[in-house]
């Protein structure tokens, strides 16, 4: 409120709004619900292979079953099988190939998280992951934008929020916001204006100050001050650990 008691219009204002993960996930799941009333929905989840390294990540079929109860139908699809995986498919491959095995029903929801990173396509996963979804259907992408070299069987890309909307050119976003990999952590931002992501280039100098928000100046500091004798950990420890999450909805 400013000193003369009046509201300050906000309309067309760039903004940095805080949130956390859980947050997003309850909006969408809750997105997911208005739009299909009392239907239990259809849910695609791409990489869906849980390994120890993920046992700090959410259980998306736990969370879904939760929310909608036993009868939702949950698949989850990976390259290789393991907990989680219902079939062995790759979302890069041919449409007719994935049509085949995961039936001509769309789903309402495709979660892919911590995936495109390593696909070697994907471009053709994006096509795919939208033909899949029925009009109207969510998609909930989460992938780094800077994280240390992790081979899942190998690592490709770093993707930006912009660099997600040229991929999925089918979806129109709904929200897009970051958030940091620290253990117990459950911090998150949006960049926003007038209450949707900002696609603009212009929102970029904005971005680049959410890096220092996951690592202040003090830990960089600290961190250059050690690096001519702990040049190993350097990757992990000066690299701030940041992902890049957005909802989008197919036209």
């Amino acid at each position: 409120m400013p000193a003369n008691g009046r509201p300050t219009d906000r309309r067309g204002e760039l903004r940095v709004v805080g949130t956390t993960m859980a947050r997003e996930i309850d909006g969408l799941l809750d997105d997911v619900a208005q739009a299909l009333g009392r239907r239990r929905p259809r849910v695609l989840q791409v990489g869906a292979r849980r390994s120890v390294s993920d046992r700090n990540e959410r259980n998306w079929r736990t969370l879904v079953g939760h929310r909608f109860g036993a009868r939702t139908r949950f698949v989850g699809i990976d390259l290789v099988p393991g907990d989680g995986v219902d079939s062995v498919l790759d979302i890069c491959g041919a449409p007719r190939n994935l049509k085949a095995t995961l039936g001509p029903e769309p789903f309402d929801l495709v979660i892919c998280c911590h995936m495109l990173e390593h696909a070697r396509a994907p471009m053709r996963a994006a096509r795919n992951i939208e033909n899949l979804l029925k009009p109207g259907g969510f998609a909930f992408v989460a992938t780094p934008w800077s994280q240390a070299f992790h081979a899942a069987p190998d690592d490709y890309w770093r993707f930006s929020v912009r660099g997600l909307a040229l991929l999925f050119t089918r979806l129109d976003f709904l929200t897009a916001f970051y958030s940091g990999g620290d253990v117990g952590l459950d911090v998150a931002y949006r960049v926003e204006r007038d209450g949707r992501p900002d696609l603009e280039a212009r929102a970029g100098a904005v971005e680049q100050g959410l890096f220092q928000i996951v690592l202040d100046h003090e830990d960089n500091r600290d961190v250059l001050s050690r690096q001519a004798t702990e040049r190993l950990p350097v990757s992990r420890t000066y690299l701030p650990t940041l992902f890049v999450n957005a909802v989008g909805r197919r036209r």
